[in-house]
């Protein structure tokens, strides 16, 4: 005879385990209302981009699908605007921010999650406060700071005012609170210094963290708009959103394809970055957020 402990465990799962049925319909109807919101507009860009010079993007005859499909606005887009420069450009401002960001962001988040050491509450109130003033509170202050420094049109004039930010560095100290500090004080009997604890010990424990910084700051740079537009004067210079944004003036007839041809074009290169991480990232989230 057989008891509850020794019954086999069920591997199909049952309809109750996921709750009631109205519930879950309507939790089905949510996700998919959330993913018509987030997901409907770039497929709606990309059908856009995909139609033919004879057929309507807006107005009453237009369609969703394209009936002729083609590729021709995007030729058009490399072929009237420097897009490679463009690229060119927005990586530069990208790979020395996610420098930078790595560099700062890892030793002050070392720095805050250490105890001991008079004037840690300051910094971590100032650097808590700073998160609560919006860009444009500072932007003025911002521009006239990179007047005066000679780097207006200039691309480190674009990566200078982000060269840290105070969420990665929160960022950072989550992660770094979360080694044992038995792990530490066994570090520090074998003789390991401070450096020799930070790079071996450290630094490989937050490594998701790392990743969760890393494309946080490449989004940032790689989608920001309106500070470059206020620094930057030549298009040689121009990052990609902001030399894509041409593509509305009246220079290229106002032409739909084209922008939603663009707006593709610069979303491509994240949407390939966070579905190759998207594994690693989701876990440094979840590890970044065990302490704060």
């Amino acid at each position: 005879m057989t008891t509850a402990v020794d019954r086999p465990r069920r591997l199909v799962p049952r309809w109750r385990d996921y709750g009631r049925p109205r519930e879950l319909v309507l939790r089905y109807l949510l996700l998919v209302f959330v993913l018509f919101i987030t997901v409907g507009p770039l497929v709606w860009q990309v059908l856009s981009s995909l139609k033919g010079p004879t057929e309507d993007v807006f107005g009453s005859g237009a369609s969703l699908l394209p009936h002729h499909p083609t590729l021709r606005a995007y030729r058009q887009v490399f072929e009237q605007v420097p897009v490679w420069t463009y690229i060119r450009n927005s990586l530069f401002v990208a790979v020395i921010s996610i420098a930078s960001q790595l560099v700062f962001s890892t030793m002050a988040g070392y720095m805050l999650s250490k105890p001991g050491w008079k004037g840690r509450k300051l910094v971590w109130v100032v650097l808590m406060a700073s998160m609560m003033f919006p860009f444009e509170s500072i932007m003025v202050s911002l521009f006239l700071s990179i007047r005066d420094l000679g780097l207006v049109d200039n691309l480190v004039g674009v990566w200078l005012p982000g060269f840290v930010a105070a969420i990665n560095v929160l960022i950072m100290r989550a992660a770094f609170l979360a080694v044992p500090r038995e792990i530490e004080d066994a570090a520090m009997l074998d003789g390991a210094g401070e450096w020799k604890r930070f790079r071996h010990l450290y630094l490989p424990s937050a490594y998701g963290a790392i990743l969760v910084v890393t494309i946080n700051t490449f989004i940032s740079a790689w989608d920001d708009f309106l500070w470059p537009l206020i620094v930057l004067r030549t298009e040689g210079h121009f990052t990609l959103t902001l030399g894509l944004s041409r593509l509305q003036t009246s220079s290229f007839g106002y032409d739909q394809r084209l922008v939603m041809a663009g707006s593709v074009i610069s979303v491509i290169p994240v949407l390939v970055l966070f579905v190759i991480t998207q594994r690693w990232f989701y876990r440094g989230v979840s590890s970044g957020a065990v302490k704060l």
